[in-house]
């Protein structure tokens, strides 16, 4: 992907990082769904329920722990970082867990450490090493319960995304490996294939992310009283909000507190006892076998 197009300002000359980047994630989003299907024209598709998507966050909902962490970890491996590194990043993401927000200068630090990294690299390189990173570490790593409940969706021909702060490239890896419609992620800037060291707008996180899903929806022709979305972090909150299902996912405190509070699902993967359970919750199921139902009513009226 090209983005070095001039960036719309407002006539005071302020740019919106986060819209910019939740904008450039859609399009994004998009661009690699079509690629994916133009590079298998001939994969059978189920019925397609052209109004409804499921969107799951990765981090903690569908994979365990840090997805970026474990990728540093396989980077470690490559002695393209050190094991130094990783550790401060794990201890910055600790905090973030106990304090429930970022500390500005450590998200700072890391954007700084992953674009030097990416600075000058080829987009087909960090693809390459996510393909390789996925098979050795984070594939393991996949809470089977959440995936149970991305395969509900797409058995109901909804589409499936991952959305997430991770970058694009490595979480669309992850949406092909599980067979996922695709993935909305941070977008890091590339001129031919070469990344420039520089993000698109900013982090898909927080606000970003139901922004994204927002710009998506437009894009797609979605009803976001069908959508359904799933987390595990409070920070995502504005992105639950916007759509008709909310389920929390190995929710951290404020979000079961909250999650009880507006009835919405809560499914925990983190205790055996719990993992085994992997039965879906019924109102996410009827909803699913409904629009399974609509998609294969309208496919017959097709035809």
């Amino acid at each position: 992907m090209t983005s070095s197009d001039p960036v719309n300002a407002d006539h005071t000359g302020y740019v919106d990082l986060e819209s910019l980047g939740a904008d450039a994630s859609a399009a994004r989003a998009i661009e690699g769904m079509q690629e994916e299907a133009a590079a298998a024209p001939d994969r059978p598709q189920p019925p397609v329920d052209l109004t409804a998507a499921a969107f799951f966050d990765v981090d903690n909902t569908l994979v365990q722990g840090s997805s970026a962490v474990h990728f540093g970890r396989g980077l470690a491996t490559r002695n393209y970082f050190t094991y130094r590194d990783v550790i401060g990043f794990i201890y910055a993401q600790a905090k973030f867990q106990v304090l429930g927000k970022e500390n500005s200068n450590d998200v700072a630090a890391g954007r700084r450490k992953a674009l030097a990294f990416i600075e000058g690299r080829s987009v087909e390189q960090l693809v390459a090493l996510g393909e390789e990173i996925y098979d050795e570490i984070i594939a393991d790593k996949i809470w089977p319960g959440t995936r149970e409940l991305t395969q509900m969706h797409l058995d109901a021909g909804q589409q499936v995304w991952l959305i997430t702060a991770t970058p694009y490239e490595l979480a669309a890896t992850i949406a092909r490996r599980l067979g996922l419609t695709g993935a909305l992620g941070t977008v890091a800037e590339s001129v031919d294939g070469v990344f420039t060291g520089r993000l698109v707008g900013d982090i898909l996180h927080g606000t970003g992310k139901a922004h994204a899903v927002r710009s998506l929806a437009i894009r797609e022709g979605l009803n976001l009283k069908r959508c359904t979305a799933y987390s595990d972090s409070y920070n995502d909150v504005p992105m639950l909000s916007l759509v008709g299902t909310a389920v929390a996912i190995n929710p951290d405190a404020r979000l079961r507190a909250l999650a009880r509070e507006r009835g919405w699902e809560i499914r925990d993967f983190r205790t055996a006892r719990k993992a085994a359970r992997i039965g879906v919750p019924s109102a996410l199921a009827l909803g699913a076998a409904g629009g399974a139902l609509a998609a294969v009513a309208s496919r017959r009226q097709s035809r």
